[in-house]
C-alpha cells in the first residue's frame, strides 16, 4: 500500500526538529512546523503574487507571496523552495534566505490553523509565468510595491496573514526596492 498522506516537520521555537505529523492533522491542532515563503521580484522591482487555488485546504482564493509550502523531513529549506517553485509556478531561479519568523493564523472558513516557523527567501526572475499548476495556483500577476500597498489598504482580507507579516519585515529590512534586491544578489554571488 502506498502512503499518499503528506507530512510536515514539527519543530520547537528554536527550530529543533521534534518529528513529523500528517499535514491536515498538524493544521487542525495548530502544531508548530517548518515552512518557507518565497518572494520573487523582477528587474523593474515588481513582486510576483500568487492567488491560491480555490480548492486549497486552507486560505483558498487569497493572494499571497510567489510561493510557499513545507519542507520534507531532512530536506533543506532552500532545496524545498526550489522544488516548490518548479512544482507550483513552472520555473526556478536563484534564491537568498533573508530572515525567519514564527506566526499563527486561523482560517475562518476551514478552522485550520497555520502555526509555522517560516523561512523567507527572495529571488529575481524576469521570465514569463505561463506553466503554473492550477491545483495550487488560481492566478499570478506582477505588481508594483505602491499598487500592492494600495490593495492591502483597501482589501486586506484578500491577502494571506503570513504574506502581510513577511511583507512588513521585508519593508523594515528595506528589501522591497529593486536596487536593494539587485544589491543583495550581486553582493553575495
Amino acid at each position: 500500500m502506498i502512503d499518499t498522506q503528506e507530512y510536515v516537520v514539527l519543530v520547537n521555537k528554536k527550530g529543533k526538529v521534534l518529528g513529523t505529523e500528517e499535514k491536515i492533522k498538524a493544521h487542525e491542532q495548530g502544531l508548530l512546523h517548518k515552512a518557507f515563503s518565497v518572494f520573487i521580484f523582477n528587474d523593474k522591482g515588481e513582486m510576483l503574487l500568487q492567488q491560491r487555488a480555490l480548492t486549497k485546504y486552507h486560505f483558498g482564493g487569497l493572494w499571497s507571496n510567489s510561493c510557499c509550502s513545507h519542507p520534507r523531513l531532512n530536506e533543506a529549506d532552500e532545496d524545498a523552495a526550489h522544488r516548490r517553485l518548479t512544482e507550483e509556478l513552472g520555473f526556478d531561479t536563484p534564491l537568498k534566505e533573508v530572515f525567519k519568523f514564527i506566526y499563527r493564523a486561523q482560517d475562518e472558513a476551514t478552522q485550520l490553523i497555520e502555526h509555522e516557523l517560516d523561512v523567507v527567501f527572495i529571488g529575481l526572475y524576469n521570465g514569463n509565468i505561463h506553466l503554473f499548476n492550477p491545483q495550487e495556483v488560481a492566478a499570478v500577476r506582477w505588481i508594483t510595491i505602491p499598487q500592492l500597498y494600495k490593495e492591502l489598504n483597501e482589501q486586506p482580507e484578500q491577502f494571506t496573514y503570513w504574506f502581510k507579516t513577511a511583507l512588513l519585515e521585508l519593508s523594515e529590512k528595506k528589501l522591497l526596492a529593486a536596487s536593494a534586491i539587485k544589491k543583495l544578489f550581486n553582493s553575495q554571488s
